[in-house]
């Protein structure tokens, strides 16, 4: 969509403003809204200012001024605006230089996609993830210097079995016993279906949704693929419209990875391959279908998975998800069809089109922008370099012994592990100026002192458990 059709777009829909949203360096969108009067054609290349300093991980304050410059082809109505809304995302540029912001997350995929065409590898990698989420009736938390502690409900929760809820008419969802049920044990099948028409009418292409495994409303669904920087505006689209759909029913979403003790987290599987024209690269005769591309692809994902952890996993709450024994892919090898393996080859189709891999570890508390990225990036240095991924291991990995798994690595144990894994391995992201080395700095340093070090000058409830009586 060109600015004249975005224009004419507003006109049609009888607009009265313009929505410009932009992705904050953790991945969260930031919004600002101006009246139509104020929108021409010029505005997509003039863009507006904004104060760069009030954004998480961004401007000092003697720097501050930045813009944001709207994409046309990301022109859509607001499914949820009271008065009638043009949304635009926008990319951010330096006001003085006109350079691209390096620390601008839809700038690294829009340059992760530059540097795939420039090696001549492919032209266009397609990603396809599967975020989770929770949907809960309540949620409720608070710390303080001398009390701490969370609370969330949910009407599926097996914990309330015995609830008083006048009346109780029972079809909980046990423990790890919620994947695909029928309602009433699934109470939430209208809701997702809201959501998958939302999302349908803002253009998102949509391809099954469903109740997942865990107790209290978790819930999965699941997007066409779509090129790197198109899948990075849907999952914040994904999210915006998951959150205001559950506030609209009086409920509330989460895509923090790992709310419930001893159930299952919530993930983003995701599926990805390199095409060629029209040509699917991923496809082959070697082992489950795939092609040498491919299997170099999964050993650079493989070897820099824990590096990449810091971005694909980057929440303190992510590694109470990559744990033994809730489905939580912790070992680092590949396989076809096997779901406890790190990176899985799906086996549904022969057709060399839907040849693919799914790298399984990540979660949706990530910035798509900089995860899909960082994905790419490994896979790229794997084939560049040949890298061979080995064996496959076709076993359940969860049963094996520790004598088995000595010679498979691990994923990280913490997200202050994934950060000090970046800081050693972080030179594949760096090729074709995709990660800057100060973007790759200031990631760190941001989330060792606001989230890894505030997180240690606090006490955890079950210390109290375990220390109290020392």
């Amino acid at each position: 969509m060109t600015p004249k059709q975005a224009m004419k777009l507003a006109k049609d829909e009888k607009a009265v403003c313009a929505d410009i949203r932009f992705c904050d360096f953790l991945g969260l969108w930031q919004h600002f809204t101006v009246p139509m009067t104020e929108m021409n054609e010029g505005i997509f290349s003039e863009g507006f200012g904004f104060d760069g300093s009030s954004i998480r991980g961004w401007q000092a304050i003697n720097n501050s001024d930045m813009l944001v410059v709207p994409d046309p082809s990301t022109a859509v109505m607001d499914p949820f605006s009271k008065h009638s809304t043009l949304t635009l995302i926008g990319d951010i540029v330096d006001p003085i230089t006109k350079e691209e912001y390096s620390r601008d997350p839809r700038g690294v995929a829009r340059k992760a996609e530059a540097y795939l065409k420039s090696t001549g590898i492919g032209d266009t990698i397609y990603f396809g993830p599967e975020p989770e989420f929770f949907v809960f009736n309540d949620v409720r938390y608070d710390q303080d210097q001398h009390s701490g502690y969370y609370l969330i409900d949910s009407a599926e929760g097996q914990w309330n079995t015995g609830a008083d809820e006048d009346p109780n008419l029972g079809f909980k969802t046990r423990y790890k016993e919620g994947y695909l049920p029928m309602p009433p044990t699934d109470t939430m099948q209208d809701l997702r279906q809201d959501m998958v028409m939302v999302m349908e009418q803002v253009g998102i292409q949509i391809e099954r949704q469903h109740h997942e495994v865990a107790t209290a409303g978790q819930a999965e669904i699941d997007m066409r693929y779509q090129s790197l920087v198109k899948m990075g505006d849907q999952l914040q689209w994904y999210k915006y419209i998951v959150k205001n759909v559950a506030r609209e029913n009086g409920l509330t979403a989460t895509f923090m990875p790992k709310p419930i003790f001893l159930d299952n987290g919530s993930g983003m599987h995701v599926h990805q391959s390199i095409w060629k024209g029209t040509k699917p690269l991923f496809a082959g005769k070697g082992y489950a279908g795939m092609s040498d591309m491919a299997m170099h692809y999964i050993a650079g994902v493989l070897k820099h998975a824990k590096a990449i952890a810091a971005f694909s996993n980057p929440t303190a709450n992510s590694y109470h998800r990559l744990v033994p024994g809730f489905e939580a892919p912790v070992n680092l090898a590949y396989s076809s069809r096997n779901r406890s393996a790190a990176v899985r080859i799906p086996m549904y189709s022969e057709n060399p089109k839907a040849k693919r891999i799914e790298v399984r570890f990540p979660d949706a508390s990530s910035n798509g922008y900089l995860a899909f990225s960082a994905m790419m990036m490994a896979g790229l240095d794997g084939i560049q370099n040949k890298l061979s991924v080995g064996d496959p291991l076709d076993k359940n990995i969860y049963s094996l012994t520790p004598e088995e798994l000595a010679d498979v690595p691990s994923m990280p144990g913490s997200l202050e592990e994934a950060l000090d894994n970046l800081a050693e391995d972080h030179e594949f992201l760096l090729k074709g100026d995709v990660f800057t080395q100060d973007v790759i700095d200031t990631w760190i340093e941001y989330k060792m002192e606001n989230e890894v070090n505030e997180l240690r000058l606090r006490p955890h409830p079950y210390e109290f458990t375990l220390y109290y009586d020392c």
